[in-house]
């Protein structure tokens, strides 16, 4: 038998957070090494459940705050083999790669800075992510104004001539 569940992420203002799924105890130091080289400036705490032996969640980061944001979140998901990484003062863009290029990263559920919920499944085994649900439904399509003020946007964050 199995059931589904939701699980809120409370993502403050200011704050971004990346949710995925790796398969080793060495994720939690080489996510911690990808992070701390991508920026001198970035504030980063990140978590990671693991999926036997003593099935502790293991923890890191620059940042308390953040590295017990990520812990409690990482608990409240109980998902075996998932990481949960909050940052401030930089962008999910920017470590991402680094991220994906680490041996022990299968996947990324999400990088947002939304109101997010995770759906998890839930078995006599223990639980799994299923998807999340990553900010609000679309209101409509982008016109041209929308277009214009997307490539502005960019432009003030320098990612665009």
């Amino acid at each position: 038998m199995v059931s589904f569940s939701s699980i809120r992420v409370e993502v403050p203002e200011g704050m971004n957070v990346i949710i995925g799924q790796s398969h080793f105890i060495k994720t939690v130091s080489d996510l911690y090494e990808a992070l701390v080289a991508s920026s001198p400036n970035l504030k980063f705490g990140l978590a990671f459940s693991e999926a036997s032996s003593d099935c502790l969640v293991r923890h890191e980061g620059n940042d308390p705050d953040l590295e017990k944001r990520a812990v409690y979140t990482a608990v409240a998901l109980a998902c075996g083999h998932v990481f949960v990484i909050f940052l401030k003062d930089g962008f999910p863009i920017s470590v991402l790669n680094a991220i994906k290029l680490c041996q022990e990263v299968c996947h990324i559920f999400c990088a947002t800075a939304n109101p997010l919920e995770i759906v998890v499944a839930s078995s006599e085994q223990g639980n799994g992510i299923m998807g999340v649900i990553d900010g609000f439904r679309p209101k409509g399509v982008e016109d041209e104004a929308g277009k214009a003020w997307r490539l502005d946007l960019l432009r003030k964050f320098g990612y665009k001539l």
